[in-house]
């Protein structure tokens, strides 16, 4: 009988990620602990299109051509784009060796 896979444990998040999401949600102290990897940006963050907006232009300006969340999002029907959480977005952030 093969090994199980080890159980998926999701990378812990980039705190300049953080960061940007409080500042483009123009959020009040203590609000950075709801920035979870599952929380989605829509239904749980409740940003919207102009904070998205903000923060793909920030992401592009901090971490280069491929943070790319607006064509992301632009790829996505209704139900993907409510769906789209902070670990998607995570993945767009290069790693730090290929910056």
């Amino acid at each position: 009988m093969p090994n199980p896979e080890p159980p998926y444990t999701e990378a812990p998040l980039n705190q300049e990620l953080v960061a940007l999401l409080v500042e483009v949600a123009g959020a009040p102290p203590g609000w950075a602990r709801h920035v979870t990897p599952g929380a989605r940006l829509d239904a749980d963050l409740l940003l919207d299109e102009d904070e998205l907006a903000e923060l793909a232009a920030r992401l592009r300006e901090r971490f280069g051509p491929e943070a790319d969340l607006a064509a992301l999002r632009a790829g996505l029907g209704l139900a993907a784009l409510e769906a789209l959480t902070v670990a998607d977005v995570q993945r767009l952030i290069p790693e730090e060796g290929t910056r």
